[in-house]
């Protein structure tokens, strides 16, 4: 199984190399024309619209947590052997001061001194601590990735569920279930069995998000080109209108390039993309610059809306604090570069690709702030990476910022008001 298996390797910017030159270095100063969160969506907010969602993976585990993997879930290449610099599938390193339970490796000690221990998913106190955070940081619902549930992860992904249940209840946030059909050949009749059978149980609470009155429910991978997703529109179809028929208000995680058809999209999707009732196009790996946030912007996201917009569908795109390993992030601005230019869009609502994404280097969820804080000779970069020190959680309070800026509740500025330490 592959770890990164929510990165595409490929994919092409929307504009020209020489669209890009143009606009190094460039920043947009005219005053925008704002919309109020949500304005032009098809729906009310609700639990999606006019909200901060964040993507929960959850999906770390260590042998000796107790979890039904019994394995280095997601933090080794080989997940019998405990990660190493040379077993591992780390990309940025957690900031490990609020985990009641920590589990060793085989990395060397921190720079600073101490072991170089991680957390489990597993642990309650883990997704409990998690969800704290997104409670003080005005993230208002998380989704639950979802892979195939059929193999050897799914009781611990079952069981996974129960536990973001419980910190969502526990701390006032919203959740639901964001299915990821990569590698999921038989999807058509087993995710339809999945929800019926299991996870349909969990919109009895509270915690579980509504739109428009239906408990929310998104599908994460159709129309990609890739081979790892290779519907053809039909059982792509029928399962959207299955979820329909059940009561669903249905989130199609699409491709960046959904409305032209082209780079990362199959042909012949559109029927598909403008099935659902809500579409969050994939950004991660896309773009890392604030430039290129502008870009994305003008050519992308503007004629995205607008398409969205005259089908009556509600548009959710994704706004991400960057690769962390690539040197992306520039100390937040380029986060809150996306921030601005989609609340002035004014799109329905933001999804944050992803809280706790340390695969791919872009977590909002606390990371070590200096070299002292990495296991030592691993490469592995800190917040404070460009020179700016920054607090473990600063992105979670940048987002924090941006939420605030969406429900219109700070003014609408493209000078980033949160400073990185406090």
């Amino acid at each position: 199984m592959s770890v990164n298996r929510r990165t595409l390797l490929a994919s092409a910017l929307a504009v020209s190399a020489g669209a890009a030159g143009a606009l190094a270095g460039t920043r947009a100063t005219a005053s925008p024309v704002v919309k109020a969160a949500g304005a032009g969506a098809a729906s009310p907010a609700g639990d999606v619209v006019g909200k901060i969602t964040v993507g929960y993976q959850g999906w770390f585990a260590c042998k000796g947590d107790g979890a039904p993997i019994d394995s280095w879930w997601h933090w080794s290449a080989n997940g019998g052997q405990p990660p190493s610099p040379s077993n591992t599938t780390l990309v940025s390193w957690p900031d490990m001061a609020e985990y009641a339970h920590t589990y060793p490796t085989d990395y060397p000690d921190l720079n600073g001194g101490g072991p170089a221990a991680l957390f489990s998913s597993w642990d309650e106190q883990t997704v409990d601590t998690h969800f704290r955070w997104m409670a003080e940081n005005n993230c208002d619902t998380a989704a639950l990735q979802r892979f195939d549930p059929v193999g050897g992860e799914g009781p611990t992904r079952d069981a996974m569920a129960d536990k973001v249940r419980a910190a969502a209840e526990a701390h006032g946030r919203k959740f639901y279930i964001m299915y990821d059909v990569t590698d999921w050949l038989e999807m058509q009749s087993q995710i339809k069995d999945d929800w019926t059978s299991k996870m349909k149980a969990h919109t009895a609470s509270g915690a579980y998000a509504t739109q428009n009155g239906r408990p929310v429910v998104c599908i994460w991978g159709f129309g990609f080109s890739d081979d790892k997703r290779p519907f053809t529109p039909e059982p792509c179809i029928d399962v959207i209108n299955w979820f329909k028929g059940q009561g669903c208000y249905v989130i199609g995680g699409v491709p960046t390039h959904w409305r032209t058809s082209s780079d990362d999209s199959r042909p012949g999707f559109l029927d598909v993309y403008h099935a659902f009732d809500m579409i969050s196009p994939w950004m991660v790996g896309r773009m890392g610059t604030v430039e290129q946030a502008d870009q994305f912007y003008r050519d992308v996201n503007t004629p995205d809306k607008a398409d969205c917009d005259a089908h009556g569908i509600d548009y959710q795109p994704c706004v991400m604090p960057g690769n962390l390993q690539g040197g992306d992030r520039a100390h937040g601005d380029f986060m809150w570069r996306q921030f601005y230019n989609m609340v002035r869009l004014g799109v329905a609502g933001i999804y944050i690709s992803m809280f706790d994404e340390y695969n791919e280097g872009n977590q909002i969820a606390k990371t070590a702030q200096t070299a002292a804080d990495v296991p030592a000779g691993s490469g592995i970069l800190a917040l404070d990476e460009d020179g700016t020190a920054c607090s473990a959680d600063y992105y979670l309070r940048l987002t924090g910022d941006g939420g605030r800026m969406l429900k219109q509740e700070i003014p609408v500025t493209e000078s980033r008001p949160t400073q990185p330490m406090v």
